[in-house]
């Protein structure tokens, strides 16, 4: 976390808090992440710099960095295309070069790259999309935040010979994730 500058990724009238320890507002009425569920996410995938990731919602872009330290390839998804191109933009600026970005529904996730050795979801559902489950490759992770849009927790997915089992990381809160699979 410290090989990324925070700042880079939120509005300019919030760079004196983008080292603090809590979610920022970014474009569309999303939120950047708070660094201390970030890190929790991202210690649950168990990344090792060889896997292929898909991360659902791209949003700023800051988690993606942090993804494309850790991962060989990381898949984005976004349902806004402005935070996609910002995210694209500032990712480039860093020469953070293994990241492909799309638009579109990411409760569907992202078939034509998976199957995913770790998936990380950055918008609550309300159960856990099948779509996503499909595309976790064997013996692979998926972090994503389930509840209502008032109550979530941090749910940690591991699949392995076709089957899942589940564990509950952290009470948390996202933005919810909107989709066919979603709310």
């Amino acid at each position: 976390m410290l090989r990324v500058p925070r700042h880079k990724f939120v509005p300019a009238q919030f760079w004196h808090e983008a080292y603090d320890d809590h979610p920022l507002p970014i474009a569309e009425e999303q939120t950047i992440s708070q660094p201390f569920i970030i890190a929790i996410a991202l210690q649950a995938l168990g990344l090792t710099g060889t896997e292929s990731v898909l991360e659902v919602g791209t949003g700023s872009g800051y988690q993606t960095a942090l993804l494309s330290l850790l991962a060989r390839q990381v898949h984005s998804i976004e349902r806004h295309a402005v935070l996609a191109s910002t995210a694209e933009i500032a990712l480039r600026d860093l020469q953070l070069n293994n990241v492909k970005i799309t638009i579109g529904d990411g409760s569907r996730g992202w078939p034509e790259f998976a199957p995913y050795d770790g998936i990380l979801v950055s918008a609550a559902a309300p159960t856990l999309p099948r779509s996503l489950v499909d595309q976790l490759a064997d013996g692979g992770r998926m972090v994503i935040p389930v509840g209502s849009p008032e109550v979530q927790q941090l749910e940690l997915l591991r699949k392995a010979a076709g089957s899942t089992t589940s564990e509950v990381i952290e009470g948390c809160r996202f933005v919810p994730l909107i989709g066919a699979e979603g709310f």
